[in-house]
């Protein structure tokens, strides 16, 4: 009850408040990620009340995990690379007039998905942390390849299986230009000193989204959208029954995700969507505006909040780069993450914890409250929305490192991108691969260094067991059905 007065007096609420609002509009801005407005805060609340500069920060993490899905189904745009799977399915629902729909599904699934993992955080977190210990090299490499199963489900078609593997390839080749992790040499940089730390996954994710999205806008004669679901009226649709399951789905997944050190929400929200795909009743509506992919999306990389905190506030191994940057904030208020931080220092502890529940809450408040408005922005027209959002992707692509190589960058991702759609290939396959190919390289080099050059290592562990039997439960199913589709259509045309 002490810690609660803390956190329910109005200076903390305020400060929350402040938080997660900032969060929403910094997750909602291509370019501007959780991490960026996290560690350049870190030092801002050096003279702050230890545990006010912590609620803050913890506002501004959990807003901005839920901010990157309003332009990913307004625009086809993420504001985060976690945002990309919601994307998929907000989009087409945006296009055909349901963004309301879209919208509320995307802000009752972060704060379902956010506030089992704040839950689990304030239960269990020490138990937890030991588990993930057990989690290795080998294990984080299964990881990755569960998530670039999900390449199978983001092939909407059966006949467009074949070019969305070849995106997801091609992306995992684009990845690996830079310096080579283990032995120091430099792989197709062809001699920039710019490509030596490898290629950003952000100018390429405003590359093949955002501009890629103006520039077909700028270029249709006509800007047509089914109005019909945007009026008065039909602004209270009810989500679909039953699909609190894939919000449950999600949020566990997440959470479990974010518990392992250096997994991502990236990773959590395509698994997550790949699982919900597998059990829908309705497969055929995915990639063409489902809800159930979103709300099983935007559970999941919300439940990397309170997960990724699990490992990083217990035994200072970061759970990803937000946690990273929260751990610098711990360190600078003199509070070392481990045990203490649960005695010594509880009273800074807890109120942290509780705060981040107080965040879900605001975001969800203002999500349920201003997506009337927002899915407004679906109705603006392009000769407006088309310079304002390149000017964001530019600003966005330049401030990530303050480098206008990054703008040229995206802008060459968005060309290529834009073939690449033209031909039909998957441009959700293709960022999929670059950014979870450099995870898999890492955990595969480490794990054959570990095994002596022995591939069993991938096979040792009950962990990495029961991982194989997942991914072939992701891959079987829809190769399988992929081959009979072919299979039929060639006796058809014989």
């Amino acid at each position: 009850m002490e810690y609660l007065a803390i956190v329910f007096s109005p200076w903390a609420l305020l400060t929350i408040f402040i938080g997660a609002f900032a969060g929403v509009a910094i997750g909602g801005m291509p370019g501007l990620t959780a991490t960026m407005a996290v560690g350049l805060l870190v030092p801002f609340t050096y003279t702050m009340d230890p545990a006010m500069g912590l609620m803050l920060l913890g506002g501004i993490y959990a807003g901005a995990m839920y901010g990157g899905s309003i332009p990913a189904i307004l625009l086809n745009t993420p504001g985060t690379p976690a945002a990309v799977a919601t994307a998929i399915e907000g989009y087409p629902m945006s296009r055909a007039g349901r963004a309301p729909l879209a919208l509320k599904t995307s802000v009752i699934a972060s704060f379902a998905g956010g506030t089992f993992s704040v839950f689990i955080l304030l239960l269990f977190a020490p138990f937890l942390a030991r588990q993930a210990l057990a989690f290795g090299p080998a294990e984080t490499f299964l990881l990755a390849l569960m998530g670039l199963a999900g390449i199978i489900s983001i092939a909407d078609e059966k006949s467009s299986l074949l070019k969305a593997l070849i995106a997801g390839v091609l992306g995992m080749i684009i990845a690996i230009i830079g310096t080579d992790d283990m032995s120091g040499s430099l792989r197709y940089t062809m001699g920039l000193v710019e490509l030596y730390d490898g290629i950003d996954f952000m100018p390429a994710l405003i590359g093949l989204f955002s501009m890629i999205q103006m520039l077909e806008l700028a270029g249709q004669k006509s800007h047509q959208i089914d109005t019909s679901a945007l009026k008065k009226k039909q602004k209270g649709e009810k989500l679909p029954r039953g699909i609190g399951k894939y919000m449950g789905l999600g949020a566990g997944t997440g959470t479990l995700i974010g518990i392992l050190p250096g997994e991502g929400a990236t990773i959590a929200a395509f698994i997550s969507y790949n699982l919900s795909k597998r059990i829908s009743k309705t497969k055929e509506l995915f990639g063409k505006g489902n809800p159930e992919g979103i709300a099983a999306a935007e559970a999941g990389n919300n439940g990397c909040v309170g997960g990724s905190l699990v490992p990083t506030i217990t035994l200072g191994i970061p759970g990803n780069s937000v946690a990273a940057a929260l751990m610098g904030a711990f360190i600078i208020h003199g509070m070392i993450p481990g045990p203490d931080l649960f005695t010594e220092y509880a009273d800074r502890t807890y109120p942290f914890i509780i705060s981040l529940f107080v965040a879900n809450g605001v975001f969800l408040a203002v999500g349920l409250f201003f997506a009337p408005y927002l899915a407004r922005i679906a109705l603006v027209p392009p000769a407006i929305m088309v310079p304002v959002v390149a000017a964001f992707a530019v600003l966005g692509s330049y401030a990530l490192n303050n480098s206008v190589f990054d703008i040229y960058l995206m802008i060459a991702f968005a060309l290529g991108g834009l073939v690449l759609k033209k031909l039909g290939y998957s441009l959700e396959a293709l960022i999929l691969g670059l950014i979870l190919g450099p995870i898999a390289e890492g955990g595969f080099s480490q794990g054959m260094i570990i095994g002596k050059g022995s591939p069993w290592i991938f096979f040792d562990s009950n962990i990495a067991k029961v991982m194989w039997v997942i991914i072939l439960a992701l891959l079987v199913p829809p190769l399988y059905s992929y081959w009979k589709h072919v299979h039929k259509a060639g006796k058809a045309a014989g």
